[in-house]
């Protein structure tokens, strides 16, 4: 299934609706084992459906030796704030300050279609949202004020300018 690639902002996959997984089968665990492979090639700590060009509510984190797989993931409850930076796969070199709920408590389903309800603060509820913003076409640059989101798409823009016209050395 090696077909995914990373998909980067503007691509218009990031800002699609994404649909519910309901096929629990070998399909689902392939594609799953493919955005493992891409997050880990691109150094990434999670990955979401979309930016595998994928328009399903599928997302992966690997945080402290766990991989968490999140299908259909539903925010029930969150506590707290924090404010933290965030970068993105999908907008290379973009990083932000970002305030989400310190703890949050998300309803999703595993692998096999197993439903769980699990809680999570830090770090880790911070990589789930961003991942859960993903599924709903809610972008790391929505987060920011309107002045630094148009400096950070006119610097991506920039740069996919730069591939274009010289076959993608100029991305770093």
């Amino acid at each position: 299934m090696n077909s995914l690639r990373l998909r980067v902002y503007p691509d218009p996959v990031l800002r699609k609706e994404t649909e519910p997984v309901v096929a629990f089968d070998d399909d689902l665990k392939d594609l799953v084992a493919e955005m493992i492979r891409l997050m880990n090639l691109h150094d990434g700590v999670g990955l979401a459906a979309p930016q595998a060009g994928v328009s399903s509510r599928l997302a992966v984190v690997f945080h402290d030796g766990m991989l968490h797989v999140l299908a259909n993931p539903v925010l029930l409850s969150s506590e707290g704030e924090q404010d933290g930076e965030e970068g993105c796969l999908s907008f290379p070199g973009i990083f932000g300050n970002v305030q989400r709920p310190s703890k949050i408590t998300i309803r999703h389903n595993d692998l096999d279609g197993v439903e769980h309800e699990t809680s999570v603060e830090g770090f880790l509820a911070r990589a789930f949202l961003h991942e859960m913003d993903h599924l709903n076409g809610r972008l790391l640059i929505d987060n920011f004020s309107p002045m630094r989101r148009a400096m950070a798409r006119k610097k991506l823009l920039r740069s996919k300018e730069g591939e274009d016209a010289d076959g993608g050395s100029s991305r770093r």
